[in-house]
Formats: structure tokens, sequence, C-alpha cells
């Protein structure tokens, strides 16, 4: 007779009717290019895309496939906000504090044609600056400077030459190393003679004693006076050489001023103003003609101007900047070296280059939680930036020398709005360990990955291939080609009435099904290609499940699948192979005896128990003691273990069976083989729902097909967990037929009648439990323990 809880094969897994649908292939159906099934998402993009206020930062909460990338990109091309402001960014030399370039910031488009401006005045000054001096009027204005000097040096001059030529005796200029100055000298037959020489001439008798120290003593009282002609001759000269250079100057001054008034007028911003001045006063400093100091560069590099980031394209729409890799540099901006002859490093305003958040300034930056977060120190710096409003642009991460890493440009402020995609887990993460995260990304996006199982979410799927296929120019969907689609998609999502938003997977499988069909030369894709491309795509990955079934097949691993043991069950759990899983049984095994040990768990004795499976133990415990409903202390020692389990194990989808084989061992009911349960338990009974269901149901069936099917074989699974099922068509064929059963129930204790075909017992009746039943058994089983112990003390 069968059993209440066994589900019928119509039961076990969702077949949509093709009819339903108003087409006969997806060239019929509008292309669905936007987002599908999104609308709370939706409508938070909008509100975080036109929302000025601060912190409005996007996060968009989704798995991976759900068209989250999609989301944005389609909300900001429906929108095309206007920037926020429109900016260029420059970086020049600074020349008070070279190691930091001084920041330009000009209205949008403005960059470039600064920078076409300074070159050209760069090039006039490298080559053309000297040609003011050339000109005629410049060369006589500069010829009468030195003539007056020349005469006011001969009026100083001229007295003490005449009343030296008077006494025979002459100035002689004299250089000595780079100094020239001028000495007395006695004449002789019309030379001047070095006083130094007069001793050999008297010596020879060409030159009296007498002569020769008169001459001498007029020398000594003429260099007195001497001295004060030279130092008047000096100052003479000096100021000469002053009004000469104070001439080049205001005429190189007033070349420069009329060469910079262009730039004066085109940009009134107060930096460029300051930075045009450096200019003037670094050219008249150190490139005067004729005075210019050795080794400059050229006038096109010091002067130039590097335009970071322009903005001259984004007339209508704010930028919207997309960084797939987001490294500090990438992020921030760096400073790349220059490399000069010799191969030495140097680095300049030239090398400063700009980060995504200085590109997306006035618009939106689209970021990866994910990559951000494994970047070293970029998820920090993001947020100091928007937390700042500000971004210090900082060097390269490669390891240049010093002279890169030394220099700071001035930092930039910035109106940037990021939008950053990620999985519910990082946004947790994010939003307890990090206290700006809330302050700054006030805005959740959050993507439901399943939409509603109906005529209208098939339809929906349709919107996707149709697009897929037009885009990609593959052959178009049949109606039931889409209906095996949607059928993919709710074994996917798992879940009653839903099928999978994770359309990046739908994707996925529309193409090879249109691959599989064009190879054998369809035109329309139909049910049969999509059912053979997830048979390709389970088999591909099914070397885990394989290698399990052969391990239960050689005895490897102890499964059994036939008879009946007291104290031993067959649990099961899932594997995961990339986008797949893959549902296997566990042999769960119970001892009782006397003590006061209680309930043992094995797992979590030897620390391969997690918290959850932990948490689900110690539930059981509490069941217990509800259901023997003891009036004395529960006085034996029971043990449960995981066999042949030598990984650590999570959840507490096994507390269920936990419990049943627990009861069995208490009781010495035994327990039917070839059944196999999942399910969660509370304090009460109830069977709670639990993850992988599909997966598990299969996963037990293979195992039992390993061994042959006896007809007697199935699974136990929580009722909640009915309306998921979307089991392989292969497992529900031997429903249909009788060879398999699954079993839908909703207390512990109707687990219990199936697994062991004993009545288990009314906890809620608050009638004592009769003998015969599994809880009367275990209740004067546990008394039994109880009055052993009391006779150990005795």
């Amino acid at each position: 007779m069968d059993h209440p809880s066994k589900l019928s094969a119509d039961a076990l897994r969702w077949q949509f009717d093709d009819t339903q649908l108003n087409f006969s292939t997806t060239a019929e159906v509008d292309p669905a290019e936007g987002i599908v099934g999104q609308p709370i998402a939706i409508e938070a993009m909008r509100f975080g895309i036109e929302c000025d206020a601060p912190g409005q930062n996007i996060y968009v909460r989704g798995l991976t496939g759900t068209g989250r990338m999609t989301l944005v990109r389609s909300v900001l091309n429906e929108l095309k906000p206007k920037p926020r402001r429109r900016l260029d960014r420059c970086y020049v030399h600074n020349f008070t504090q070279p190691d930091r370039p001084r920041l330009l910031t000009l209205p949008a488009g403005h960059g470039p044609r600064l920078r076409r401006m300074m070159r050209e005045k760069g090039e006039f000054i490298d080559t053309r600056l000297g040609e003011v001096l050339e000109s005629p009027a410049s060369m006589a204005a500069r010829q009468a400077i030195q003539e007056d000097t020349q005469r006011k040096v001969s009026e100083i001059t001229g007295p003490l030459e005449a009343e030296l030529k008077a006494d025979g005796l002459a100035l002689v200029p004299m250089q000595t190393g780079p100094v020239s100055r001028a000495v007395i000298f006695p004449m002789r037959d019309g030379e001047p003679v070095p006083p130094e020489q007069l001793r050999k001439l008297v010596n020879e008798g060409q030159v009296s004693e007498e002569e020769a120290e008169a001459l001498l003593k007029k020398i000594s009282e003429h260099s007195k006076r001497l001295e004060k002609v030279t130092l008047d001759v000096g100052k003479t000269f000096q100021a000469g050489k002053d009004s000469l250079q104070a001439y080049v100057e205001k005429e190189i001054g007033q070349v420069l001023e009329r060469l910079f008034e262009p730039v004066r007028e085109t940009f009134p911003q107060d930096a460029v103003r300051t930075f045009l001045d450096e200019v003037v006063a670094d050219i008249t400093e150190n490139r005067m003609p004729g005075n210019a100091s050795e080794n400059l560069p050229d006038a096109t590099d010091i002067y130039g101007v590097n335009v970071i980031c322009s903005h001259g394209d984004c007339d209508r729409e704010g930028p919207i900047i997309t960084e797939n890799n987001p490294t500090v540099t990438n992020l921030l901006g760096g400073v790349e070296p220059d490399f000069v002859a010799g191969g030495q490093v140097v680095a300049n305003y030239k090398g400063v280059r700009a980060g995504a958040l200085v590109r997306a300034d006035g618009g939106f930056l689209v970021l990866d939680a994910n990559d951000v977060l494994t970047e070293p120190g970029a998820w920090r710096l993001l947020m100091r930036a928007l937390r700042t409003r500000s971004v210090e642009i900082v060097p390269a991460e490669l390891g240049w020398p010093l002279t890169s890493q030394s220099l700071k440009p001035e930092p930039i402020d910035v109106e940037v709005r990021v939008i950053l995609l990620g999985n519910g887990h990082l946004y947790y993460q994010l939003d307890q360990y990090d206290q700006d995260f809330s302050d700054l990304f006030k805005v959740l996006a959050d993507f439901d990955d399943q939409i509603e199982r109906s005529p209208q979410g098939v339809q929906q799927y349709a919107g996707v291939v149709a697009y897929i296929c037009e885009m990609e120019g593959l052959p178009h969907f049949s109606a039931a080609g889409v209906a095996a689609l949607a059928e993919h998609g709710a074994r996917i999502a798992a879940r009653h009435d839903k099928i999978t938003a994770r359309f990046g997977r739908v994707a996925d499988i529309t193409r090879e099904a249109a691959f599989i069909a064009r190879k054998a030369g369809q035109e329309t894709v139909g049910r049969e290609h999509v059912e053979e491309t997830i048979r390709r795509t389970r088999y591909r990955g099914s070397l885990p499940s394989k290698r399990f079934q052969e391990m239960i097949s050689d005895r490897t691993l102890r499964i059994e699948t036939d008879g009946a043991v007291a104290g031993q069950i067959n649990g099961l759990a899932v594997i995961h192979a990339g986008p797949l899983s893959y549902g296997f049984p566990a042999r769960i095994t119970a001892t009782v005896g006397p003590g006061r040990a209680g309930v043992i768990d094995i797992e979590g004795a030897a620390a391969l128990s997690g918290s959850i499976h932990t948490k689900g133990f110690h539930i059981l415990g509490g069941l217990l003691r509800y259901i023997l409903r003891a009036d004395h202390p529960l006085a034996f020692s029971a043990s449960i273990a995981f066999e042949q389990s030598y990984g650590g194990i999570d959840g507490d989808s096994a507390s269920g069976a936990e419990f049943c084989c627990l009861v069995s061992a208490l009781t010495g009911a035994p327990i039917n083989q070839g059944l196999a349960m999942t399910g969660a338990i509370d304090q009460r009974g109830h069977l709670q729902a639990i993850g992988g269901v599909n997966e598990k149901v299969d996963g037990f069936f293979d195992a039992c097909v390993s061994q042959g099917l006896t007809g007697e074989q199935g699974v136990i699974i929580p009722r909640a967990n009915a309306g998921d099922l979307m089991l392989r068509q292969d497992v529900v064929d031997a429903v249909a037929d009788g060879r398999f059963h699954v079993y839908a129930v909703e207390f512990i204790g109707e687990a219990l009648e199936v697994l062991t075909g004993v009545p288990a017992g009314d906890p809620e009746s608050g009638e004592p439990y009769p003998a015969d039943t599994l809880y009367g058994r275990a209740r004067q089983r546990s008394a039994e323990f109880s009055g052993m112990s009391i006779a150990r003390k005795s």
C-alpha cells in the first residue's frame, strides 16, 4: 500500500506547455535588449543616477550572470545623464617646488588648446628669442649704452693719464686670471717698462740711480689716486652693464608680454597666471640671449602642458568609465618615469597619468567589487578618494627608482559616482567591516536571481533568446526549445514557481544548443537540441560524480541500497563542480549504550564539523528530549558519525537523518537501506526545507542504479521542498514505472514510519505513547538505561 507522503511522477518535474506561447519561433519575438525582470533594481539604479545628494554611490547586488552590467549600461544609455561638471585636468612644471607638479583645472576642451599654445611659445623661445636683439634699433640702442659707458670711463681716467704722461708714466692694463686691472709703468723710449726692470736698466747704465728713484716715487704717489680711479671705473662699467642688462630685459620683457598675452587672455585662471609668471621669471633668469645657462632643457619641455584628462567629447553626456583592472595606478593614476641619455631615470610633470577616478570626474565609474578588493591597497584608496572627494596620484607600482617615487603631483578634487558590482556576501562583509561603506554607498540596486514561473516569465526567456540569436547570428529557437530552456531555468532556480534570472547561464546553453542544431543541419533549435546540450554539459562535468559511483560499485565506499539495518541510514550531500552540482549518499551510523555522556557528535569531536552542523546537532538533542518526555534524567550515551568521511562537513540538512538513525539505534528498529533522507529538523519535530534537493534525489537514484534498482528504493524530502522538484527525466520515468519513489513529509515521525514501517507515535497528543510505537519503545529503552544507572550507583 502506498504511503500518503509518496509523490506521483507528475509532481517531480514542471513541464511547460509551449502552446501557451504566442509564437512559432523566436524570429517572431521582439528581442529583449535591456534587462529582464528586475523592476526593483532598475528603480534603484534610476534613483542613484539622478539623485545629486552626497554618498549616492550605487552597489549593484546580485549573482554573476543575472545581467548586472547589462542593467547598468541599459539604464545609463536610457537616461543619458548630463555631466555634473566638465573639466580638463593638466599638469605643468612647478618652478618653486619641482617635485610637486602644478595642477591646472580648465573648462572642458581647453586643455589641448593650452598645450598647443604653450608648445608654440616654447618653440619661439628655443629658436627665435635671440632674434629680438638683432634688430637695427636694438643693436643701435645697445651700442649707444656701450659708447656712453666708454665715454664716462674716459672722463674718469683722462686727467690721471695726462698727469702720468707729464711725469713720464703711463697706465697699462694687466690681466691677472679673470681679473683685468690698470697699473702704472715708467715710459722709456716711448714704451712702458715694468717697474721691476728699472734696476736692470740702472745696472746697465741706461738709467741713473736718481732718475729711477724719482720714477718709483712718482709711481707710488700716483698709485693712491689710481686706486680711486680704478674703483670709479669699475662702478662705471658695472653701471653700464646694468643699463645694458636692463635694456635687454626690458626689450625681452616686452616681447614676452606680447608673446604670452594671448595665453593670459584665453586662460584667466589664477593657476595659469601663476604658471605663466613663473615661466617669464625662468626665461629672464636662465634664458636671456647671450647669457643663457648651460645644459638647459628645451623650452618646449620645461614650459609644456601635460593634459591628463580632457572632456571635450562629453558635451551632452557625462563620462562613463568601466575599469576592468582596478589596480591602484589604474584607479588613481600614476607617474611614469622618463628615460634620458645614459639610461638615467627621471620623473617630471610629463609622466603624470590620470586614473579612472579622474577620467570619470563629473560622470560614472563602474567597478567590480571583487576585483577592487583583490588588488592590494585599491579598496582603501578608493574609499579615501570618495570620502575626501580628492585624488592623490601615486607613483607606479613597478618599483621604479626613487626619482619617480618622490614626485607628488598636486591632488585633484573629483565629483564621481561609483557603481560597484558585487554579490550579497561581499555587500554584507563591506557593510560590517568598513565603517565608511554605508555612508558612501547609500543606494542598493538589488538583483533578483529568479523570476516568476509563468507564461509571462517564459515569454521573457524568449525575448532574451531572440536578442542573442539576432546579435550573434544564431538560428532561432522554436517555442518548444524556449520551453525546454525555461524548464532548465526552473531546475537552476530550485524554487517553487520560480525560474532563474541568471541569463548568463541561459545564454551559454542557448549558444551550444544553436551549435548542435546547426551542426545537425537544422534551421531551428528545438527541445531536443536544448536537452542534448544539458546532457552534454552535465557529462563534461560529471567526473567527480562518476568516480564516486565507481567507488560505490566496487565497495570502496560502503553504501547500502538494499536490506534493513538498525542504527544506519543514508544521508545525502552535495558536491560542486563549477556551475554544476551533484548529490551523493553518505552513510550515517549511531550506537547507543548505558552511560551519561549524552549524544556525541563524532564529527564535532574530530573538529570536522562546521558551525551550522553543530547547531543542527544541538537541535537534535533538544528534539530528543521533547520526544522522549522523560520524567527522569537521560542516562545513556550515544554516538553518531558520518562513515568514511574524512573532510569537513557543514550544514544542517542531515539532522533529520541523524535523528532517525539515533531513534533506530535506541529502539532496535531496522531502517530500510533502500531509502535515503534529507531535511533539517527543529526542536518540535518539523522537517524543514533544505538546498540542493534535486541534486540529492538524482544522486541517490544514480547510486541505486549502480547497485541495481529493486522497486523499493527512494528518497525522503521535506514537504516544503516538494514544489522545488525538477528531477532528471530518467528519475521521473523510474518513479512513473514504480522503480523508484520520492516521499515528501512534514514531521520527523512520518519519516520514521516510512524508514522503519513502524508507527512513530504522536508527541502532540499529550497521551502516553503506545508500547508498539517507536517513541514508546524509545521512551521505554531510555527508562531501562536510567534504571541501570541508578542500580550502579546503589
